[in-house]
């Protein structure tokens, strides 16, 4: 009896498990599987427009609506604020392009790429740790694209706001909120269901679509105040130095709405047709779309302050203002409903664009690498969804302990990695990568290190987080020094650096196998790889299905054997 219940467990466990290459062991079972390997060619299928129609559809979002809010409230004018927004965004877009390179030149993943940094195992920790922020932000995410149903129903169905509540108050929420929220998770789940080098065809969707409602947005606002409001016309509160803070406070809180695509960026990069593909699609397109957006948001909430005596900055409030006129209590026509449906669908797009590209797809790739045998993106985005509901995201939402403050907060932490990984890939190694050993678990792989873990990167990693820890405690409402705060002012920038620096020293005093000693990319020559022990050749010939480069580029690499150093790992352990 217990070898057929051990038979049956072992078929249930076997049934599990997703396709994998032949001949892997043990180990390397826990490091690839077919979402994790490098993209081959037939699914390299996004091209620059692909790019400009994916980060023009993510740019017209609520979080980036808002954005200049914040900085007005602490004492900027508009215009500056907008050029806060300006600067940020040129910045992520420089680090979004920097990552999203690796991604593109060797087609791998996120979780690839942190192996070189901090070692086979010891790249789990990062990949975990975005992993879980992911199904967070998922759960919050959702929740906001819940109130964008809420409008919906409501400019359908009036009386959907007098929906009797059969929830019991200490659930935090009602019964109309939750169904709201219910409604859109779940109809973000066939989205999920597509595989990432087709998911680019919802982005087009999104981009065609979401920027002309924002304009109509945009224009209704200003016909319905017969101008665009007084916002634009009130200088900056602050002066002097104070002002000069709130400016850089502006700029590190752009890059800081960004910390999670910045280290995201390969998981889609990795599906571009040529490296360049995600270059200046990507360098241009991020900072005109946000800022484009943000500049709309302004507009529109100065114009809101000449309707309803107010500025309101949250587009979804100022939509359900138009539906019932607080000052009165008039309610729309039928023209005026259906426009707000129409937005409000627009932001639910939005939402769940948002939504797939920053959590779900983030976080299905992490869990893939944190268990491979048995998870692939789609069912580690699944796992995602279901977190994200389990969570209850409307008590983090509701109480007063500056949660979503701590969430923005700890995303500058990304920092650390992200300055880990560029400065590994382009200062040390300068763009030298040797594929095959990534997805390798023995002592003898150049990315092992110590046990798989490395220590120059955990430690250049630990110091970029150190400098910014005691300012990060002051972000969440406890008091701290003020020189903590100067420093933490420039959060990203002083844990990229930081990091960054701290790596190349450690990696000068202790040098690293695997490097090049000038810039010498082999990207080009993926095709598709095998990785298990004893294949034949680092790259597989599509064709055939077996194969290894060139034999010219094996002699070019032979004549540059002063370029690239070859160095026991041994000698890494010391």
């Amino acid at each position: 009896m217990e070898k057929v219940k051990h038979t049956r467990v072992a078929r249930i466990v076997d049934k599990l498990a997703v396709k994998s290459e032949p001949g892997l062991t043990n180990a390397q079972l826990m490091l690839t599987n077919f979402d994790l390997k490098p993209v081959e060619p037939e699914r390299r299928q996004w091209g620059p427009w692909n790019f400009v129609g994916f980060w023009i559809a993510d740019s017209f979002n609520i979080n980036t609506w808002m954005i200049a809010s914040s900085m007005m409230t602490n004492g900027l004018a508009w215009w500056q604020a907008w050029i806060c927004v300006w600067i940020g965004y040129m910045f992520s877009a420089t680090f979004i392009c920097m990552t999203g390179r690796i991604g593109a030149t060797y087609h791998i993943s996120f979780p690839v790429v942190s192996r070189a940094s901090f070692g086979i195992w010891g790249s789990l920790w990062p990949v975990f740790n975005r992993a879980a922020m992911a199904c967070i932000w998922y759960g919050v995410q959702s929740w906001i694209g819940g109130e964008c149903v809420t409008l919906m129903i409501r400019s359908i169905w009036t009386a959907y706001k007098d929906v009797p509540n059969s929830l019991p108050k200490s659930s935090g929420t009602d019964t109309m909120d939750f169904t709201s929220f219910f409604l859109f998770w779940v109809c973000s789940l066939p989205a999920i269901w597509f595989p990432v080098h087709k998911i680019r065809h919802l982005f087009t969707i999104k981009s065609y679509f979401v920027p002309p409602a924002g304009i109509a947005f945009f224009i209704w606002a200003i016909v319905r105040a017969h101008g665009i409001g007084p916002i634009i016309h009130q200088p900056a509160t602050k002066s002097g130095g104070a002002l000069g803070w709130a400016v850089v406070q502006g700029i590190m809180s752009s890059i800081a709405n960004f910390a999670t695509l910045i280290v995201n960026d390969p998981d889609f990069a990795r599906f571009a047709k040529k490296p360049r593909d995600a270059l200046w699609s990507q360098f241009i397109t991020i900072p005109v779309g946000f800022a484009v957006t943000s500049f709309i948001g302004i507009i529109v909430s100065s114009s809101s302050a000449v309707i309803y005596g107010k500025p309101i900055w949250n587009p979804l409030e100022l939509l359900g203002y138009f539906l019932i006129n607080p000052n009165n209590g008039d309610t729309a026509n039928g023209a005026a409903r259906f426009g707000v449906f129409i937005i409000s669908f627009a932001f639910a797009l939005a939402q769940l664009g948002t939504n797939i590209a920053a959590n779900s797809v983030s976080a299905g790739t992490d869990m893939t690498a944190l268990l491979p045998r048995y998870l692939n993106i789609r069912r580690g985005g699944y796992i995602c969804a279901a977190v994200g509901l389990a969570m209850c995201p409307w008590n983090l939402l509701s109480t007063s302990n500056n949660f979503t403050t701590y969430l923005s907060a700890y995303s500058v932490f990304l920092s650390s990695i992200a300055g880990v990984i560029i400065c590994d890939y382009y200062i040390v190694r300068k763009g030298y990568y040797e594929i095959r050993d990534l997805y390798a678990a023995r002592q003898g792989s150049p990315y092992f290190f110590t046990f798989g873990f490395h220590w120059r990167g955990y430690t250049a990693y630990i110091c970029g987080i150190l400098i910014n820890i005691v300012g990060f405690v002051g972000a969440i409402g406890k008091p701290v020094p003020k020189g903590a705060t100067y420093i933490y002012n420039l959060n990203f920038f002083v844990g990229f650096l930081v990091a960054s620096g701290t790596y190349y020293i450690l990696c000068r005093i202790s040098p690293i196998p695997a490097c090049s000693e000038r810039w010498m990319e082999v990207g080009d020559e993926i095709r598709n790889v095998s990785v298990a022990y004893g294949a034949d050749g680092a790259y597989e010939d599509g064709d055939s299905g077996s194969g290894s480069l060139s034999d010219a580029k094996l002699k070019a690499d032979e004549e540059n054997l002063a370029g690239v150093r070859e160095r026991k790992v041994t000698n890494d352990s010391l």
